[in-house]
């Protein structure tokens, strides 16, 4: 993100009437540097890409951990990119943004946890404090999804969720129907940067489990968090049931998964599938996401992400950092 707002910006000019300004920028191993009329972006860029960390000799540096910027730094956003925690329930990221919430701060994050453990303590103190609290790179990337929800299916009531949400899974899967075995497919992708140094979130279904409770609890109005998804990943398939599915014309992918319940209520699920040829979910390879959403007045919406990066992420965040601009400009009018 910061490569893109103070080296690249020219290259993309729907970002010209984006006027931001950092204050800070707080991490958990690298540092920290913060400075009321705007940090020095290339300086820190230069500094995170050549030593690993922001430089003490750098005039910006400071010792500040993330729950105390959140409470002190002077800001009008709140950017949270901290990690998904299943292990502490979305902490520590919670606490970041409900601070930043109690000071009328409006928060944009990329981080799932927050919204698959407290959804609606964190949107019902945004609505109370008047802030707008956005996420929209929390689920497949930058792809317009809880956009697309939000302002595009107004009247629709949104009755299951279906789709592939991990894009670790569904490389690692992909590259074992080639014949790779499991180990060797999670080491590529974490050469090629499409897994973390601990897969495990990924592997065991924790990851996609999180983003399917996101989408449930913004869309179909439950209440869920990830231990109460169903939830089987992918360590215990084989290069033999993969070719096995495709034999067949079939492939195993991961699917999410979220209902209405008959009774009231929403259920969700995570585990491995068999897809059958021409279903919108089969021809999803490599790091591709997509989502099918069905409602009550729609024939069901696909919307597949091909191949996402990095720079994906880095777009939904823009994305709602354009959209609390616009929101405060309006407000201001």
């Amino acid at each position: 993100m910061v490569r893109v707002l103070a080296v690249e910006r020219d290259r993309y000019p729907g970002l010209k009437d984006l006027d931001i300004q950092i204050v800070g920028i707080v991490t958990g191993s690298r540092g920290s540097v913060a400075n009321e009329a705007g940090v020095d972006l290339v300086r820190a860029l230069l500094e995170l890409e050549g030593e690993g960390r922001f430089s003490i000799r750098n005039p910006d540096f400071v010792e500040m951990e993330g729950l105390q910027a959140a409470r002190q730094l002077d800001y009008d956003v709140l950017v949270e990119l901290t990690p998904l925690s299943i292990e502490h329930r979305g902490e520590p990221a919670i606490s970041y943004i409900r601070s930043a919430l109690e000071r009328s701060r409006h928060v944009v994050t990329a981080n799932k946890g927050p919204f698959a453990f407290a959804y609606r303590d964190l949107t019902s103190l945004a609505d109370s404090r008047g802030v707008q609290l956005l996420h929209e790179s929390t689920v497949m990337d930058g792809a317009p999804i809880l956009n697309m929800a939000r302002h595009a299916l107004k009247g629709c009531r949104i009755l299951e969720l279906e789709g592939i949400l991990n894009s670790t899974t569904n490389y690692v899967l992909s590259r074992m129907e080639e014949g790779l075995a499991i180990t060797d497919a999670v080491e590529l992708a974490q050469l090629q940067g499409y897994a973390e140094a601990d897969p495990t979130l990924d592997l065991q279904g924790w990851d996609a489990a999180a983003k399917i409770c996101v989408l449930a609890n913004a869309f179909m109005e439950a209440d869920l968090n990830p231990s109460k998804v169903e939830r089987r990943g992918i360590e215990n398939v084989t290069i033999g049931d993969l070719q096995e599915a495709r034999a067949r014309g079939d492939r195993l992918k991961l699917i999410c998964r979220a209902a209405r319940r008959e009774g009231g209520g929403v259920s969700a699920k995570v585990s491995v599938e068999t897809v059958p040829a021409g279903h919108p979910l089969w021809s999803v390879s490599g790091t591709g996401n997509a989502l099918r959403i069905t409602t009550d007045l729609m024939a069901p919406i696909v919307v597949v992400q091909d191949n996402p990066g990095v720079k994906d992420t880095v777009y939904g965040v823009l994305n709602d950092l354009i959209t609390v601009a616009e929101g405060t400009n309006e407000t201001s009018k």
